[in-house]
């Protein structure tokens, strides 16, 4: 055992499931359960990060977490929400139209900030 190789190595309990991962499912469980029209967007492994789901609510709100190869569609089944193949399916419009009001409403605020000033 080299001497980093504790850190590099996931934690892993008792049911098999690494803190992390466990952490991770946790809060999506919560997030789907606080979100209505939840869908869920597998992401493919990069070179940078595991394999992730977006989950992308019904007024675009989203959030993105990395779950790996078995572990997207076995949260989606687990949680009852379908999920789709981001290659395939691209992200939905709501997410993009979320993304765009947020930037608008940050800039707006920065403009009222500056102007306060």
């Amino acid at each position: 055992m080299g001497l980093l190789d504790r850190f590099r190595r996931a934690r892993v309990g008792r049911s098999g499931v690494s803190r992390g991962r466990a952490a991770e499912t946790r809060y999506l469980a919560e997030w789907v359960r606080t979100h209505t029209g939840v869908e869920g967007f597998v992401e493919p492994k990069t070179t940078v990060t595991d394999v992730t789901v977006v989950l992308v609510a019904s007024d675009g709100e989203w959030t993105r977490r990395v779950v790996g190869e078995r572990g997207a569609r076995r949260l989606a089944h687990d949680l009852g929400i379908p999920v789709y193949d981001v290659e395939r399916t691209g992200y939905p419009q709501r997410m993009r139209d979320h993304d765009a009001r947020r930037r608008v409403e940050r800039r707006r605020d920065l403009d009222r900030e500056l102007n306060e000033d």
